[in-house]
């Protein structure tokens, strides 16, 4: 009787172990989501070299990606919420509403920053000089309406255009679109798109057409270099997956370290991955641009949040960028 006992301690003590440890053990399949955009470019980096597969076996684990594709960040955020992907990336707006919307149950917050650049409003109609001179007759393309990076810095612009609470004056003017067929539709000249509020490298590609002009620079909006993409993720994964964050977060470094050195490098691989039918040496240029940053830093996130926050986008404030990110980054000088 002892004996069987003795054996029955035993068992259920095996069995404790092995329900403890596979309740532990981080998850095996990592999915994570881009957008279009040469700004991506640290994560189409990750994804060709297996940068995440090899920080992730420095922590110590064996994992495998998957790597899904979104024109906007609410289609992203929705992935999030239902558990169906593990790391969104996309624009400043996206990220701060579902940060906003998430404080009391999920709490979504940023992994890194991928970049800081500039976003260009650009228009084929030449009666177009200001964002004052856009009309009903006018349409403007962007990623999606009233959340995306694009649609929050044109409001942040039509109200030092037009005055306080004009901040959506232009907003019946913006169609919901892809930056791809943004491009095809506005350069086409056969759609009622004739502006375009984009990102790299379709804004450099259309200012080539002598039909285009750049009406906005994002830039200018906020004062100065800006986070355009980051990634970010719900805290329920992060406290669940430590060492994949944490694999993550130096994969990114890598990334950028290898875009920063070798920027002919990475803009073969990702005109190569991305299919893109453009010279080699005008990514590098937009790559080399020293406007454009590829750092994990956050910048000018708060002045973002500032201003959903006054427009009602967001109704959670903080005045401290540490609080819309997870630990991994906080010894950087963000703002």
């Amino acid at each position: 009787m002892a004996i069987g006992l003795t054996r029955g301690l035993c068992l259920a003590a095996a069995l404790a172990f092995g329900w403890s440890t596979a309740a532990s053990a981080e998850a095996s399949t990592v999915r994570l989501a881009k957008q279009f955009g040469i700004s991506y470019l640290p994560l189409t980096v990750i994804q060709e070299e297996k940068l995440l597969e090899k920080h992730a076996k420095d922590q110590g684990l064996d994992i495998t990606t998957e790597w899904l594709r979104f024109t906007g960040g609410s289609g992203m955020n929705e992935a999030l919420l239902s558990g169906n992907l593990d790391f969104a990336a996309g624009g400043v707006g996206p990220a701060l509403t579902i940060w906003g919307k998430t404080r009391n149950n999920l709490k979504v917050k940023g992994v890194a920053a991928l970049n800081a650049m500039p976003l260009y409003l650009v228009t084929t109609n030449p009666d177009v000089k200001t964002i004052k001179d856009f009309t009903s007759k006018d349409k403007i393309a962007l990623p999606t309406v009233k959340t995306s990076i694009q649609a929050v810095t044109l409001q942040m612009a039509a109200e030092k255009a037009f005055g306080e609470g004009q901040q959506n004056k232009l907003d019946p003017l913006t169609v919901s679109m892809g930056h791809p067929d943004a491009q095809i539709a506005m350069m086409g000249g056969k759609s009622e798109i004739n502006a375009h509020f984009g990102s790299s490298p379709f804004q450099e590609l259309e200012l080539k057409d002598p039909k285009a002009h750049k009406v906005l620079d994002s830039y200018d909006v906020l004062g100065g270099p800006h986070t355009f993409n980051l990634v970010w993720a719900s805290s329920r994964f992060v406290e669940a997956n430590p060492k994949i964050v944490t694999a993550l977060v130096a994969a990114l470094e890598d990334a950028m370290q290898r875009i920063k050195t070798d920027p002919k490098a990475a803009a073969e691989l990702w005109i190569k991955a991305e299919n893109v039918k453009m010279p080699v040496e005008d990514a590098v240029a937009i790559i080399s641009n020293p406007q454009n940053e590829w750092t994990t830093t956050p910048k000018k996130m708060l002045a973002y949040l500032d201003y959903m926050n006054r427009a009602g986008l967001v109704s959670t404030k903080t005045d401290d960028w540490k609080e819309l990110f997870f630990p991994n980054i906080q010894n950087a000088q963000g703002s």
